[in-house]
């Protein structure tokens, strides 16, 4: 039995992660600041799931608060730290870019310094599929270098594990970060296109299609990103012994310190996951098609390699199966 904490607890991927632990065993202490970046009762009807299971404690806090985060760690023995808290979103970085500051970059240094000070045996944290930014080699991997993030978020996320790398180098803490793919499935985000979607094309609204629904994700059912999370979790990072300043591997170092893609390896062009949801719906949806935003990318892809030779795992539902299980969640949910 681990003691485990998960930041953003209350969100998507937070919500099915702690599930996962204390279906297993573990200890959870859950920490999120509810904020209202979306839907506040979606966020309080996934806590109240995870209230009525055993093993978890919920603590309301921001991380950005440093007294609060202090006070976290200083009343607990945490063996590992997942953190998943983070401002989202590609396109809300647009136009509100301190929030970024305050959440992913504040907030990062506050669970760094709690890891550092309190003995935590492995710093798991998410990054993202959009630190790739302008890299066109696909598929993409964490050895490829990163340093043309396209968005605020995606440098965010980059910044992050240049200061977990830090931490790692400095203090010896093992640090994993998990470049995730388009997560979609059941208890989503409302702001994720498979969300938007389905509520315009019941609700008979027309749907924006960005770049002409031309854009290709690597999108990986919610399930898969769990089982890679946990594998990784206790698999604590290690030094690369191989690993030298003359050639410079960016997804590993000489500090206990890496990096995996978690993704469905199988890219997915946007038209086929609309037409895939309208069969599921058993609706069509009135398209209106638009030129891609900026901050976007045209294609996202996932070399896993890594992530199967490390853990041996590999995320493999198909957008078929996980976009009728969102779909069943949804009509639930919303008593449809």
């Amino acid at each position: 039995m681990a003691k485990i904490l998960v930041t953003g607890s209350a969100g998507f991927i937070g919500f099915h992660l702690t599930r996962r632990l204390l279906a297993r065993g573990d200890q959870v202490t859950g920490f999120d600041n509810i904020n209202d970046y979306y839907s506040v009762q979606l966020k309080e009807d996934r806590l109240a799931q995870l209230r009525s299971l055993p093993g978890f404690e919920f603590v309301r806090g921001d991380l950005s608060d440093d007294a609060a985060v202090k006070a976290l760690f200083q009343s607990h023995d945490f063996d590992a730290v997942v953190n998943l808290a983070a401002q989202a979103g590609v396109r809300y970085s647009l136009t509100n870019p301190q929030a970024y500051i305050t959440s992913n970059l504040v907030g990062f240094t506050n669970i760094l310094e709690g890891c550092r000070h309190h003995g935590v045996k492995h710093l798991v944290y998410a990054s993202s599929s959009s630190v790739y930014g302008a890299n066109t080699a696909m598929p993409f991997s964490i050895h490829q270098n990163v340093d043309h993030p396209l968005s605020l978020y995606a440098a965010s996320k980059k910044a992050n594990e240049l200061m977990a790398h830090t931490y790692s180098h400095l203090y010896g803490i093992p640090t994993t970060g998990l470049r995730f793919f388009t997560v979609y499935g059941p208890w989503g985000r409302p702001d994720m296109a498979l969300f938007i979607f389905a509520k315009a094309i019941l609700e008979g609204r027309p749907i924006d299609v960005f770049n002409e629904g031309r854009m290709r994700r690597d999108f990986t059912y919610v399930d898969d990103i769990v089982e890679g999370i946990v594998r990784v979790t206790d698999h604590v990072a290690t030094p690369n012994p191989q690993w030298t300043g003359d050639r410079p591997d960016p997804g590993t170092s000489k500090a206990p310190y890496r990096l995996y893609n978690i993704g469905n390896n199988q890219p997915v062009e946007l038209m086929h996951l609309i037409t895939t949801l309208e069969k599921c719906l058993g609706k069509t949806a009135r398209k209106n098609m638009l030129p891609m935003q900026p901050g976007d990318v045209p294609a996202t892809y996932a070399d896993v390699d890594d992530l199967i030779r490390d853990v041996g795992f590999k995320p493999a539902t198909s957008i078929e199966t996980g976009v009728a299980r969102f779909v069943e969640w949804y009509r639930q949910y919303h008593g449809l």
